[in-house]
């Protein structure tokens, strides 16, 4: 509950204003139903007085109870935006690796499930406090009246309390195995439609990824769920049993043996029964505030650790040089079990050069990049930028050097971060990348993204080179493109880029066009050598590669 704590702090007086209207509501209600049990007691010249009494307080009280209610919709609605953008916050600062390591399933779960979770505590967080006030309240009465009757009434809060902490407890595990499970099954949910094609195609893998994948995932939350569900009912009907008991007591024993006198056991009997309805709601509202608890756990222990602010390129810092000196860095190959090392390798990047990284698959070319562009920082050596090494404090300054389009890039519908200006440029990049006719610009926006896979690349050039960034890279951009436009990528784009002064990294398996480029560097077992284009092997053909 630390962050709930922390993202209320700044709401401080809000919130003690609603909670203190909530007591005071739930306290004016008892006080009503104090009032009728001293009226059916009262002669008929105090009836008139304690009728003006009854009146004036019913409106006090729901005075209360409207105030309550409207801080606390404000009070949950402001804490909820503070809790999706300290959410969205993390997620966007926290290191590469960090989410990589996290999962887009789990980070999807977190944004969507587990803060609607936390947003429904809020809806009936009001209620809550109301109806504790009220049970608090009516006790109190009880202990005017008397202290035997608030003991019993006190034992059985008491018993009920603790089988509800034991049956919370367990159901609490089941929840938390639940949420496991769901973030698997978001996984799984993401296969199916991306997968949709492949489904389609293989009537037996259709078959066992229903059964077996999906089907498997969506029993486990069943049962994980449902045994929660059925701890927290146990857990709310033992309190309800124990409060039938207790009124039963009073009403049906004999008056010598509990010591209390007619006029007691009738206020006692009337309270109890303006108390059974919020009782109930709250024990009710245990599996929310379960659910509630873990959901914070979850975003609590998400492993985001918040990064340094973002930021720009500094105003007239330009690029001279930029170097990985001896840097390595270790990670699991999705086909194997071992760790793969990168490096120590050494590397440099010069203004108006372009160079070309080859390599087979799995041979770490992308890794390599994501080291250079300083999403994976490394593990040993140093990033020298202009001669200077970059420290963790810098990387994210650092990072604003480059403009890169992966292989696995997105793309945004809008041009976030591209000043007006550039927005002629954008459409004149349209033309000439054969884009015009599919996509428009319009409010800065792009009209439509539903393209293949070639035009939505070309569409991340487009943005990539409205960035104007002093360094570019390019994760196999020409590998899904047209003979037309792998033409105009190496032989306008990258000279024209050269031309700017720009420092190009270009992975590429089009070794028709290495001799276009000012270096070639070859990656073979995480080392890195330098090769003559003239001497580069052919790519292996199909059938030999199959063979």
């Amino acid at each position: 509950m630390k962050l709930l704590l922390l993202l209320t702090q700044s709401s401080r007086p809000l919130l003690l204003g609603a909670l203190l209207t909530s007591v005071l509501g739930g306290v004016g209600g008892t006080w009503m139903v104090a009032a009728i049990h001293r009226g059916l007691a009262a002669s008929s010249a105090q009836l008139p007085r304690l009728g003006l009494e009854f009146a004036a307080g019913s409106v006090l009280v729901l005075l209360l109870r409207w105030a309550s209610r409207s801080l606390f919709v404000e009070l949950s609605q402001s804490t909820m935006e503070r809790l999706r953008r300290h959410i969205s916050a993390r997620v966007a600062g926290a290191p590469y690796r960090q989410i990589e390591a996290a999962g887009t399933p789990r980070l999807l779960a977190l944004l969507t499930e587990d803060v609607a979770t936390v947003a429904e505590f809020f809806v009936i967080l009001p209620r809550l406090v109301l109806q504790g006030a009220v049970v608090l309240g009516c006790l109190g009465y009880l202990t005017l009246l008397s202290w035997r009757a608030f003991s019993l009434a006190l034992l059985g809060v008491l018993l009920g309390s603790c089988g509800r902490y034991l049956g919370t407890r367990r159901a609490g595990e089941h929840l938390r195995r639940a949420r496991g499970a769901e973030d698997e099954l978001y996984g799984s949910l993401r296969g199916l439609l991306a997968g949709a094609k492949e489904l389609k195609l293989h009537a037996g893998r259709h078959r066992a990824f229903l059964a077996e994948v999906l089907g498997a995932g969506v029993e486990r939350v069943r049962q994980e769920r449902t045994r929660a569900d059925e701890l927290h009912l146990i857990s709310v009907h033992w309190g309800v049993l124990l409060f039938y008991a207790m009124i039963g007591g009073v009403l049906f024993l004999p008056a010598s043996a509990l010591g209390i006198t007619a006029e007691v056991r009738s206020g006692y009997a009337l309270m109890f029964l303006y108390m059974m309805l919020p009782v109930h709601s709250l024990l009710e509202a245990v599996p929310e505030i379960s659910r509630t608890r873990v959901a914070l756990e979850r975003i609590e222990s998400a492993g985001l650790n918040d990064g340094p602010p973002a930021q720009g390129l500094a105003a007239g810092e330009a690029l001279r040089s930029l170097r990985l000196s001896q840097v390595t860095h270790s990670y699991r190959r999705d086909d194997s079990d071992g760790v793969f090392q990168l490096g120590p390798l050494s590397l440099e990047l010069r203004p108006g050069e372009v160079v070309f990284l080859i390599g087979g698959n799995g041979s770490g070319k992308t890794t390599l990049a994501k080291v250079i562009v300083g999403l994976y920082p490394p593990e040993t050596g140093e990033l020298l930028l202009n001669g200077a090494p970059v420290g963790a404090e810098g990387l994210e300054a650092y990072r604003q050097h480059f403009a890169a389009v992966f292989s696995d890039f997105h793309l945004f519908d809008g041009l976030l971060g591209v000043p007006a200006e550039q927005l002629e440029l954008a459409r004149g990049l349209l033309a000439a990348l054969g884009l015009a006719h599919k996509v428009r610009i319009e409010h800065g926006c792009f009209s439509t993204t539903q393209l293949s896979t070639g035009q939505r690349k070309r569409l991340a050039l487009l943005v990539a080179l409205l960035e104007d960034r002093p360094v570019y890279v390019f994760d196999e951009w020409a590998a899904d493109q047209d003979p037309e436009y792998k033409e105009i990528f190496y032989r306008q784009v990258l000279p024209e880029l050269r031309r700017c002064g720009k420092a190009v990294l270009v992975i590429s398996h089009d070794d028709r066009f290495y001799h276009l480029g000012d270096r070639c560097l070859e990656l073979k077992e995480g080392r890195l050598r330098a090769r003559e284009p003239s001497k580069l092997p052919s790519r292996p053909r199909l059938e030999q590669a199959l063979a």
